[in-house]
């Protein structure tokens, strides 16, 4: 193979720990089928206790399971998964280390889940509401890094996403609670990729910007469709192509930045 030329599997061998993995119309969903297709083990992180009190509902983890299992490439790749509640501070450590248990080691960490709902404007806060936010957006994505690098060895390959949502780039009406907890993401991205360069591990930040994820109506793309120079908003896979190009050495220059991927997505509200 020419050194210029694409390896189909460029992530045979490695093992991938994906969290937020529950619903077949989830970003996380997609990343993972991505992941498997490059030739990566998976490690899946669910919680759908979560779904289940959203307007889309649980989904069936059986047929999640599958739809990532169909996309595996790799010569000796498999799928595990297990259930934990990220705003518990002990479960980041319990999902790496299950993780490990499975596959004997993790190369690529991915944190992709977050809580949606129990948030609110200025003057209907509460510190349930913020310290809620900050355990699962952010202290989660934090711990989970740390348990992935405390068991990384300097094996070549090692790479680590967070997901933000451009909250630097306009508002978040009404979701102070989670635009707090993403920012903090968002601004220890810096830090964290300089100690983990030490490691040879490298960690980026991703915003995919708004992605149809089951939640989007009629009414509400006929509101935003001017926003969107494309004609669409995003689908899952859009940010999934992003991330995992960023886990594959293609990718082995970049690190420490927040990268958006928003289709063009320009800002504006109307008031009224």
């Amino acid at each position: 193979m020419s050194e210029l030329e694409r390896d189909p599997r460029p992530l045979e061998g490695r093992v991938a720990v994906v969290t937020g993995v529950s619903r077949r119309g989830g970003i996380g969903y997609a990343i993972a089928r991505r992941l498997a297709v490059y030739g990566a083990s998976v490690f899946l992180q669910h919680f759908q206790p979560h779904d289940r009190e959203q307007d889309w509902g649980a989904d069936d983890l059986d047929a999640v399971l599958d739809g990532v299992r169909s996309c595996l490439t790799g010569s000796a790749a498999k799928v595990a998964h297990g259930h934990a509640d990220l705003a518990e501070p002990e479960s980041p450590q319990r999902i790496v280390d299950a993780a490990v248990a499975e596959f004997g080691h993790v190369d690529i960490l991915v944190c992709n889940h977050a809580l949606t709902g129990a948030d609110g404007p200025l003057g209907e806060l509460s510190a349930v509401e913020l310290d809620r936010h900050w355990a699962v957006d952010a202290r989660s994505c934090i711990l989970l890094a740390q348990a992935f690098a405390n068991q990384h060895d300097g094996r070549e390959g090692g790479a680590a996403i967070f997901l933000t949502s451009g909250q630097s780039l306009g508002p978040l009406p009404g979701e102070v609670a989670y635009g707090a907890a993403k920012a903090a993401l968002e601004g220890i991205t810096v830090t964290l990729a300089d100690q983990l360069a030490d490691q040879g591990i490298r960690l980026n930040t991703v915003n995919p910007g708004p992605v149809d994820t089951g939640y989007l109506t009629e009414d509400m793309w006929r509101m935003v469709a001017p926003m969107f120079p494309f004609g669409r908003y995003g689908e899952p896979d859009d940010p999934a192509r992003l991330i995992s190009w960023l886990v594959t050495d293609e990718a082995r220059w970049v690190t420490g930045q927040v990268i958006n991927t928003e289709g063009g997505f320009g800002r504006w509200r109307p008031r009224g």
